[in-house]
């Protein structure tokens, strides 16, 4: 605990009440214990920070707990303010009325006033209760190798309450610590004691772990549980006690400071005489059972000190061990047996072996191995009262501790099927309470039994390391004892492994199960699967100033949850707050103020291989966890891209917390991006293009070795690898506002759409030797068109110009003049376009009444896409229909949505199927326009404006903000690209091509393939 400021003027009571302190005269002597302490502006309240909970004791300001003390007095049960002024002061003798000392009379502690009152009245377990559930820290607790999640020390628990009641006495916070461990509100994790003040000792609340990490309102019912009076802080309860006479009772909390008002003598308070049958007998057994009471004096006169340390260790070990055994056979003959018996079970016949399987699981397996091992170590311990070694019995039994493992696994679903039949079922509630009454149960309660597996299991190790420690160089142990530590380690973390993951998947199952969507729609979050992790979860404000962190924040291994607890109809609901925003789609904007890379310039913070670095500008001053402070608040802003994106701004209660988030959710996505790694991307020209010089559109030529790239201000010719690294794309043809490209390099037909006028240019024209003046630099406008497409249909070459408005589309087809002039040198085609002539002729030139945005090439026919979805049009005929047969009810859901917002993008044939591609989703039709694949769906994250398939396997969505890659197969989501600025550029058999902005606002061309990966 922190230092305080002490007033000596001033007292307070037990009860809460400061009154004036008798001053000590100048001849008198300064009491020993009086305190005095400087006052430390710069630290909390009684030095507790929520977030900052010491890991162990402190030396500095720490008082001893009940455990150490000799003798404590009522007195010391105190809290402690500071009045003004400062002055010396008499000690006050007192009642001890909670000692563990046999003295009747002793010193009273000195009591000095406080500046801040309690928390909450200390008096009311319930209050209490309510405030330390409410400001526990919840982490994850390791304890003789088992691992516990959700859980504290008892150090952690002593010091909270200390803080919530502002005391510096931790005695007394220990004792009421051990009111609220009586009424069940927490306890230690094997069961096995009261709270204790130790940062070795680990303890969890009695709850389900869905109600975890400070959830407020979700524990609002496990508080209401806690109720009682802690009479060592409560007033007196006579209505004629007052501060002036003597209250008739000697156990009035006002009593020695009526004494010392009164000036009278302090008399000695009733002798509380300890129960040596309660305290002691279990003592008195273990002492029974000692090495040494078990041998002869000579026996253990022959051996040296060393030895009988042994000794008392195995023999420890052996008696635990037969503990061990009967304490599951308990579990056999008073729970299993009695609740198989029809005529005495509580359970309904239906389902009563299930609930034996789940609660007790296989711990008769458990049995079966251990009784044997027992018998085995008995038998070594008949055969000489000195034991010389048991590392060869445990090396023959620990191949077999595999029960264990499923034990541990399935313990979890064991003690919550329990707690949910003792909680619903009267006739079993009432089958617990009278089986734990009996004396064979030993006062404790089902949970601490069905826990000793597992936590005996942790325990070998610590026995076997003493053993081997003191045995003698020569004795077997030496060799064979860390061998069977080694092996019962590995155990021990197969069980914390997969008792985790058996957490983890009730965890999930109880919250996908209690989730309620409301008005927002229901994603399937599966929630349910194996695989499925929780990595974080805490609660966050809605606002710096709220007093209540009511927003739960789940972070799972693939999207982030946020939740609202609500008691509708006196029952707790756990509602959606808004939309689950998967982890590739989500930005924190805050992330480079909490990690900073330079202050005051551009930062980047670490990312994955696979995704490029978002850049933002750092505010200047702000360094680590910056961005707020307690009274601003430390926000954390979610950002959801794509469809239904938003940006949301919570608070959490301290720096920290917002650490932790950051720090989780970097790595998930670096995880999660190194998982979904599929394909190879390599950056083909960077560092050239910028905010001004915007690619527009690229096509590949020569194979592939050169790429031309249209801007606002011309044509660009760059080489894909340039044998020189200072090598710069060439501008080599000027024209405006070029948009589009095509490429017919079988007819050495450049042709470029350039402010909404179609050109073509002979390919002699990129040629970097050419001089700028040269006839062919100069283009041949053909037409006006809103886009232009190329392609094969018919076995012929045409490129499609676009004319739209928004009420009509006309279409003009245009094919090669010259088709065999693919096999020809330059000659006379090349002087045909170098002299400016017509190279394409028309070939067919049709009109269709509605906006269309897209037009694709099929086997034998054109589709064009509008405002009324894909158009087949015959180039025989020129005759139009719509793809889709109307008379599928299935495919309603298409004809139900606007115009506006259904627009058609894209189309791609596999096999016998079409794949339709929509801004807002995707499915495929047969050759007749119905339905193909059943229930098969995609609904696109976000809104694209562009798609590419990767052969029958990988579909991509590219949007400004990201890629979205798809399986063909299960169209389910594979993995997103996280950019800026995409730009879909040219697709072909053996790579994608795109354009994206990097951290500098310069535009990058990269190329995508999934060889080698898919």
């Amino acid at each position: 605990m922190s230092s305080y400021t002490r007033d000596a003027d001033y007292t307070q009571t037990m009860s809460g009440r400061v009154i004036p302190a008798w001053r000590q005269e100048p001849d008198q002597e300064t009491p020993v214990n009086t305190m005095n302490t400087q006052d430390s502006a710069s630290t909390m309240t009684n030095g507790y920070h929520p977030d900052r909970l010491p890991n162990g004791p402190q030396i500095n300001g720490r008082q001893p707990s009940g455990g150490s003390m000799t003798s404590r007095t009522m007195s010391m049960a105190s809290t402690i303010v500071s009045p003004p002024t400062l002055d010396t002061q008499s000690p006050r003798p007192s009642v001890s009325g909670a000692t563990r000392s046999n003295s009747q009379t002793t010193q009273a502690s000195t009591m000095v006033a406080q500046k801040r009152p309690s928390l909450v009245y200390g008096a009311l377990l319930s209050n209490v209760a309510s405030a330390f559930r409410e400001r526990v820290p919840l982490v994850e607790k390791e304890k003789d190798g088992l691992v516990y999640k959700n859980a504290f020390s008892g150090y952690e628990a002593v010091e909270l309450i200390a803080y919530i009641i502002r005391t510096s006495d931790r005695n007394l916070a220990l004792l009421l610590g051990r009111s609220l461990d009586a009424q069940k509100f927490f306890h230690e994790v094997a069961y096995a004691h009261r709270l204790r003040d130790s940062p070795g000792e680990v303890y969890q609340f009695k709850e389900t772990p869905m109600n975890d990490v400070g959830s407020i309102s979700s524990n609002s019912s496990m508080d209401g549980q806690v109720n009682g009076v802690f009479t060592l802080l409560t007033e007196c309860y006579s209505p004629t006690c007052n501060r002036d006479n003597l209250c008739y009772s000697i156990a009035c909390p006002r009593r020695l400071e009526q004494q010392q008002r009164l000036n009278m003598k302090v008399t000695p308070g009733l002798k509380r005489e300890t129960s040596r049958g309660s305290l002691h007998e279990e003592a008195e057994s273990n002492e029974q059972q000692l090495w040494i009471n078990t041998v002869s004096k000579e026996v253990s006169d022959s051996v040296t000190d060393r030895e009988k340390k042994r000794q008392e260790v195995i023999s420890e070990l052996l008696y635990t061990e037969r503990d061990f055994v009967k304490d599951l056979e308990y579990l056999r003959d008073f729970w299993i047996k009695p609740l198989r018996t029809p005529e005495i079970s509580p359970i309904p016949e239906h389902r009563r072996e299930k609930f034996i399987r789940t609660v007790f699981s296989n711990c008769q397996e458990v049995h079966s191995i251990n009784a044997r091992m027992a018998q085995a170590l008995t038998r070594r311990q008949q055969q000489s009262p000195v034991v010389r070694n048991v590392g060869d019995i445990f090396l023959e039994f620990v191949g077999q501790f595999t029960p264990f493992i499923k034990y541990g696994a399935n313990q979890l679903f064991g003690k919550f099927e329990f707690e949910k039949e003792k909680s619903s079922n009267p006739g079993f509630a009432r089958f617990v309470e009278e089986t734990e009454r009996l004396k064979e149960s030993r006062k404790l309660e089902l949970n601490g039994y069905l826990t000793k597996p597992t936590t005996r299991l942790a325990r070998y190790p610590l026995f076997l390391e003493s053993v081997v420690k003191f045995a003698s160089d020569d004795n077997p142990d030496k060799h064979d004892v860390p061998l069977a530590i080694a092996r019962i380690r590995e155990t021990l973390s197969r069980v914390n492994e997969e008792s985790g993951k058996a957490e983890n998947h009730y965890n999930l199952m109880n919250l996908n199960a209690q989730l309620k969507w409301g008005a927002i729609p229901h994603m399937d979050l599966k929630l349910t699967e194996e695989a499925r992790q929780l990595i974080f979860k805490s609660n966050l404000k809605k606002a710096p100033t709220s007093e209540v962190a009511d927003v739960s924040a789940y972070l799972f291994d693939h999207a982030v949850l946020l939740v609202r607890n609500k008691t509708v109809n006196k029952r707790e609901e756990m509602k959606v707050y808004r939309k689950p925003i998967p982890l590739e789609l989500l930005q924190i904007k805050e992330m480079d103020a909490v990690f900073p890379r330079g202050m005051g310039s551009m930062v980047k913070r670490p990312s994955s291989s696979m995704l490029p670095s978002v850049v933002r500008q750092a505010t200047p001053g702000v360094g680590r966890g910056g961005g707020g402070g307690e009274q601003q608040g430390w926000p954390i802003t979610f950002k959801g891209l794509g469809k239904g994106g938003y940006e949301l701004t919570l608070y959490c209660v301290s720096p920290i917390q917002r650490e932790k988030w950051m720090e989780h959710i970097q790595t998930q996505k670096e995880k999660l991006s190194e998982r979904h790694k599929i394909f190879s991307m390599s950056k083909l020209c960077e560092g050239f293009f910028t905010q001004t010089v915007r690619i527009n559109c690229c096509r590949p030529i020569d194979g592939g070795r050169k790429l031309v790239i249209g801007t606002d201000f011309g044509v660009f010719v760059s080489d894909r690898k340039p044998k020189d690294s200072a090598s710069k794309p060439r501008k080599l043809l000027e024209a405006r506002f070029v948009t589009q490209l095509e490429v017919l390099e079988q007819h050495q037909i450049l042709i470029v759409l350039s402010d909404k006028a179609v050109y073509t240019y002979p390919l002699e024209a990129l040629d970097p030797e050419e001089s700028p003046n040269a006839p062919s630099k100069k283009g041949k406008r053909i037409c006006h068109a809103n886009y232009i497409n190329a392609g094969t249909c018919n076995g012929q070459t045409l490129l499609c110009c676009v004319k739209s408005s928004s009420l009509s589309s006309t279409v003009k087809v245009f094919e090669p003049m010259d088709r065999t002039a693919a096999g020809k040198k330059k000659s006379g085609f090349a002087k045909m376009l170098a002299s400016g002539q017509d190279v394409l002729r028309p070939y067919k030139e049709f009109y269709i009444p509605m906006e269309s945005n897209s037009i694709h090439f099929l086997r034998s026919k054109l589709c064009v896409g509008g405002a009324k979805g894909f158009e087949i049009v015959s180039l025989e005929t020129l005759e139009t229909q719509s793809l889709l047969d109307q008379a599928d009810t299935s495919l309603d859901f298409v004809s139900r949505r606007s115009e506006a917002s259904v627009k058609p993008i894209y189309i791609e044939r596999n096999t016998s199927e079409f794949l339709l591609c929509y801004n807002d989703f995707s499915f495929y039709v047969n050759k007749n326009g119905w339905r193909a694949r059943g229930d098969w769906k995609i609904l696109w994250e976000g809104r694209p404006e562009a798609f590419a398939t990767w052969g029958e396997k990988y579909i991509l969505a590219f949007e400004p903000e990201f890629i979205e890659v798809r399986g063909s197969e299960s169209g389910g989501l594979v993995c997103i690209l996280t950019l800026r600025g995409v730009r879909f550029l040219h697709q072909s058999t053996r790579e994608i091509l795109f354009a994206y902005e990097d951290e500098n606002g310069e535009d990058v061309i990269a190329s995508l393939d999934f060889w080698g990966r898919s």
